[in-house]
């Protein structure tokens, strides 16, 4: 996983409420078992037309969206199945967080093994934000803050172990293996 410390980026907003993971990954795209080339099918379904074409109006393929890096989604993201190839078609398009007021448990927890930031943010700021697409912002991962272009900044919850490993490119198992001369000397005292 690549580190997040910082990510400063404009956002991308779709304002639409309980967007599930078949939407972010329709489940015809999940035949595979790798993370390549999933991006070109994040939000197929809504991103183009019957014959391939890409809708002019629908916000990632807008100009202002390209090269963004903060996803900002309606009150319940990520519901629906426990696919982790909605983090991954995320995080292959280009996408480094996703922030919204909610955001479903287990489609949070594949995000935060995979390398996405998932930000859950107060619905003040959220409203703020989702009125508000292309707004700059600054996510420091390091002080778990989300800074608006006023200057105001919000702070985020992350679980303690997750931001561990996010700052440190670094996903569980790598932990682990990290840890291996502990473990050993652990196990030849017990032994």
């Amino acid at each position: 996983m690549e580190p997040i410390r910082q990510i400063v980026s404009r956002t991308v907003v779709l304002p639409y409420t309980n967007i599930d993971t078949d939407q972010i990954i329709p489940a015809r795209f999940l035949r595979t078992t790798t993370r390549e080339d999933l991006g070109k099918q994040l939000f197929s379904d809504w991103r183009y037309e019957a014959n391939g074409a890409l809708k002019p109006r629908f916000p990632l393929n807008m100009p202002e969206a390209a090269g963004c890096a903060v996803l900002v989604g309606g009150r319940n993201f990520g519901c629906g199945s426990s696919r982790e190839h909605a983090p991954w078609a995320l995080l292959d398009y280009g996408f480094r967080a996703v922030i919204s007021s909610e955001i479903a448990d287990i489609f949070r927890t594949n995000s935060l093994k995979n390398g996405l930031l998932p930000i859950v943010v107060d619905e003040v700021t959220h409203q703020w934000l989702l009125a508000n697409p292309g707004a700059q912002v600054t996510v420091d991962l390091e002080s778990s803050t989300l800074r608006l272009p006023s200057g105001t900044s919000v702070n985020f919850p992350i679980e303690r172990f997750a931001r561990h490993c996010l700052l440190n490119g670094v996903d569980e198992l790598g932990f682990l293996l990290s840890q291996q001369p502990q473990i050993v000397l652990f196990e030849q005292k017990v032994s």
